[in-house]
């Protein structure tokens, strides 16, 4: 399986260009396209030097509430001795072009393009960018869910290429998805796996559930249908959907379409607003 995935890289259009992209906003979804992630819409956040950040999906009441998800870029000698300030969230990164180094407990792990990471909740972690590129990959954050009678997840690294992808039953491997966690281990209360699509697969019916989603488009291109509507994205796009919004897509090729994908699962729904 190849290791290139697309990366942002920001700057601006020229003055001479007209406004011609395809965002949309929607109370189901949302479509934000890599033209998008430009200059203009990066953050910056405490105790990370060298990095900028474009926020891709954040908490949103009434729409998404899970979860947050970013694509960090951090510049040589770049990173952070003190990279997340929420003791109860929960992450994974995964690194999309790239090389830097994982501290995590007092042990370094080097990390490239491809490489996946779980940080449970408290996890002592550093990062830092040695190399003389720069360095982008996603972080995606959740409030970890803690059930009584159930241990906490462990922390671990791997990467893309030590995991077999698992075929969708009846495609013939034209669907299939890269599992990073078990799915029966529930202590895991997100899952973040990579979905690919090989030229003129499909997802056929309109798959309604109760579990949020990001998906941000790593590598070719696809029609989706999201809600009542058809939306063509490409490589560097990404998708913002709320609980039970219809979703089905078509791979349009010539390569695979492939995804990297959140979902929320293994827990009971809240009964009652969060404090109450």
């Amino acid at each position: 399986m190849s290791e290139t995935y697309f990366a942002p890289k920001g700057g601006h259009p020229g003055q001479e260009t007209l406004l011609t992209d395809r965002a949309v906003f929607t109370d189901a979804y949302a479509v934000i396209p890599r033209g998008t992630m430009r200059d203009i819409v990066t953050s910056f956040l405490p105790f990370w030097s060298g990095t900028r950040l474009w926020v891709l999906s954040r908490p949103l009441s009434g729409f998404a509430e899970t979860f947050s998800q970013y694509i960090m870029e951090v510049a040589p000698e770049g990173g952070s001795d003190r990279p997340e300030t929420d003791p109860t969230a929960e992450a994974v990164l995964f690194v999309v072009e790239g090389e830097a180094t994982l501290t995590a407990n007092g042990t370094e792990h080097a990390l490239r393009a491809g490489s996946y990471v779980y940080l449970p909740p408290e996890t002592d972690w550093r990062f830092r960018n040695d190399s003389p590129e720069h360095v982008r990959f996603h972080w995606i954050r959740k409030a970890y869910e803690a059930v009584k009678g159930l241990d906490r997840p462990s922390f671990f690294v791997t990467h893309e290429s030590d995991v077999t992808p698992s075929a969708m039953p009846g495609t013939d491997g034209k669907w299939a998805t890269s599992r990073f966690v078990d799915p029966a281990d529930l202590r895991h209360d997100m899952h973040v796996t990579i979905v690919t699509f090989q030229p003129g697969a499909v997802i056929p019916f309109a798959e309604t559930h109760v579990m949020e989603h990001g998906l941000y488009v790593l590598q070719g291109k696809a029609v989706y249908r999201l809600n009542q509507d058809w939306v063509e994205v490409e490589a560097g796009d990404y998708m913002w959907l709320r609980a039970f919004c219809p979703q089905a897509c078509y791979a349009g090729g010539p390569g695979p379409f492939r995804y990297l994908l959140y979902k929320d699962v293994n827990r009971h729904m809240p009964l009652r607003p969060a404090g109450r």
